[in-house]
């Protein structure tokens, strides 16, 4: 399975996954990434911040770009190079966000795109968003 190629790919293209981040998330995420910040994993300190509870890992939100890009634009075989974020609103345990990205600018000799990626809760704020650089697959 091979995603779209350079050649394949228009400015404009978008994709877009959605999931509802669990508890369960929270609490691998946490246990693969090392992060154990009580604003995630302990309810009593995060009723005491400014969010009144629990959040979910900013980096957990934003790891629905790479789903995207990995899996649906460019899509499987892609690089992802780098990624810039702006994390605009906290994300609780049991909202669903959409991430999305939208690609604004294609280098055909470097194989390279440039992607504008935002996620959105299911209430449609802006949670995050950002820019993406990706090497598109090649056959």
């Amino acid at each position: 399975m091979i995603g779209k190629t350079i050649g394949e790919i228009n400015i404009g293209d978008k994709a877009s996954f959605s999931k509802t981040l669990s508890e369960a998330d929270v609490y691998l995420f946490a246990g693969i990434s090392g992060d154990l910040n009580p604003a995630h994993v302990n309810q009593v300190e995060a009723e005491k911040t400014m969010f009144k509870g629990r959040i979910c890992h900013g980096m957990l939100v934003s790891s629905l770009i790479s789903t995207v890009l990995g899996m649906y634009l460019p899509g499987p075989g892609t690089i992802y190079m780098s990624q810039e974020l702006r994390f605009l609103a906290p994300v609780k345990i049991g909202d669903t966000c959409t991430a999305t990205a939208e690609v604004i600018e294609k280098n055909e000799e470097k194989n390279r795109v440039i992607l504008k990626t935002t996620v959105v809760n299911q209430h449609g704020k802006v949670v995050i968003d950002g820019q993406a650089k990706a090497l598109a697959p090649v056959r």
